[in-house]
């Protein structure tokens, strides 16, 4: 009998300590797939709320940076505490309130550091953020390694200690945008923050009143937390840009989610395939580094979409001919879909102004969030119907990135602060084209 609920519980034993894992710890063995599921669904729900709770703070109250270190402490501190956890019921709370707090660090992250330089290196540093974040991801399974057979507390140990360090060095190593504070009004400080990081030779030569003439407009309706939300969907170039920027990343995110998942559906050998999928983000982050100054945002994001959404069609006639080439065309997929996920996000903070662009992200990356939901209903339905999986993610991610093409061209752009100064470059290109 393989069913182990219908055995009593001195008939068999775990493999390894009953507390390397909380099914074991907590007997939830028996328990029903909603109860174990249920801290996952809990972390999942934490960061959709956290994603649209706290996005419009960063634009308007709060800043990047301040933003940036709560949402770290909030995610690390909760982290830790989650050791202390007596049921399932504390632990799936503590989760929610880890995502919750993880929702927003990758966004404020991303548009402080690109805030803080010019146009030539504003890819480069948006690129280093999804390098970093490939290489934290892959430091995982090392630290796995090294506890395996310890407590599942102790990987949370070990995994929120450096994070809490990491957040307390943000107050002290950590800029606020000077764009922000201009939008803001916050003049002073935004210059104090540009003098500390122009060489010594420069610094003698910046004031307030080098800034003077300059047009830099406190946006005065961005006060609470929907304001931002509100004036995307109300101004018309605006819901534009978001819409079909969220429409891209609902398909990307069907494809970067659900690939890793469906790889057990493959011909190939499910070992080799996942670590392949997992080393394949590490040169996409490399590879966009070097070429993000050299692409055009639109024709790329477009490409790569339909080159992922192509692959991934031919993955389910390839299942018939070679399990090699199979494989070879789903990592092409996948290789694909990621750039065109780190390339949809540096789009997106150079199509909307600052007052609104930490705002403008976030709803691109719950986008993107949205479409891995759909990704484990696709692959359970793809192991008796291979076009039900890969089919549909090719169908999806290629009909989806066509949106781009109602998207304007920002490479080697300048960033907009205001919706008024972004709508009047607007009404420009537009007379322009007519």
């Amino acid at each position: 009998m393989s069913d182990i609920c219908q055995l009593s519980k001195s008939s068999w034993s775990w493999d390894l300590p009953v507390h390397t894992s909380i099914i074991s710890e907590w007997g939830l063995e028996c328990a029903s797939s909603l109860v174990k599921g249920l801290p996952a669904s809990s972390f999942f729900m934490g960061c959709l709320a956290g994603g649209f709770v706290l996005a419009t703070l960063a634009d308007s109250s709060l800043g990047r940076k301040n933003m940036l270190f709560l949402t770290c402490l909030m995610m690390s501190l909760s982290s830790l505490l989650t050791i202390l956890s007596t049921n399932v019921w504390i632990y799936s709370a503590l989760r929610f309130v880890n995502g919750f707090g993880r929702a927003t660090i990758g966004t404020c992250a991303i548009v402080l550091s690109t805030e803080l330089v010019g146009k030539k290196w504003r890819g480069q540093v948006g690129t280093l953020g999804f390098l970093c974040f490939t290489l934290g991801f892959l430091s995982l399974p090392a630290i796995a390694y090294i506890n395996r057979g310890s407590s599942w507390r102790a990987l949370y140990f070990w995994t929120s200690t450096p994070t809490i360090l990491y957040s307390m060095l943000v107050p002290f190593l950590v800029r606020e945008s000077p764009r922000w504070l201009f939008v803001q009004g916050r003049t002073d400080e935004a210059v104090s923050i540009i003098k500390s990081i122009t060489p010594t030779s420069n610094r003698n030569n910046i004031s307030t009143m080098s800034f003077s003439n300059l047009c830099f407009e406190r946006e005065t309706w961005n006060v609470d937390l929907y304001s931002a939300i509100k004036v995307l969907v109300e101004t018309k170039w605006a819901f534009r840009r978001i819409s079909a920027a969220m429409v891209t990343g609902f398909g990307i995110g069907m494809v970067y989610y659900g690939m890793p998942l469906g790889l057990g559906n493959l011909s190939f050998n499910l070992y080799l395939s996942v670590t392949l999928n997992a080393l394949s983000e590490l040169p996409t982050s490399i590879i966009t580094f070097f070429l993000i100054g050299k692409l055009n945002r639109r024709s790329s994001l477009l490409g790569f979409t339909i080159l992922s959404g192509t692959c991934s069609v031919m993955c389910v006639v390839a299942g018939n001919v070679s399990a090699t080439l199979q494989i070879g065309l789903e990592l092409v997929s996948f290789f694909s879909a990621c750039t065109a996920f780190g390339l949809t996000l540096i789009y997106t903070l150079e199509l909307f102004p600052t007052c609104v662009r930490n705002s403008a992200i976030s709803m691109v990356r719950q986008a993107v969030v949205f479409g891995g939901v759909f990704s484990p209903m696709l692959v359970a339905a793809g192991r008796k119907n291979g076009f039900l999986l890969f089919g549909i993610f090719g169908l999806v991610i290629g009909v989806c990135g066509l949106f781009v093409v109602v998207l304007p061209e920002t490479r080697d752009r300048t960033l907009s602060d205001t919706m008024d100064e972004e709508e009047y470059k607007e009404r420009v290109a537009c007379n322009t084209i007519s």
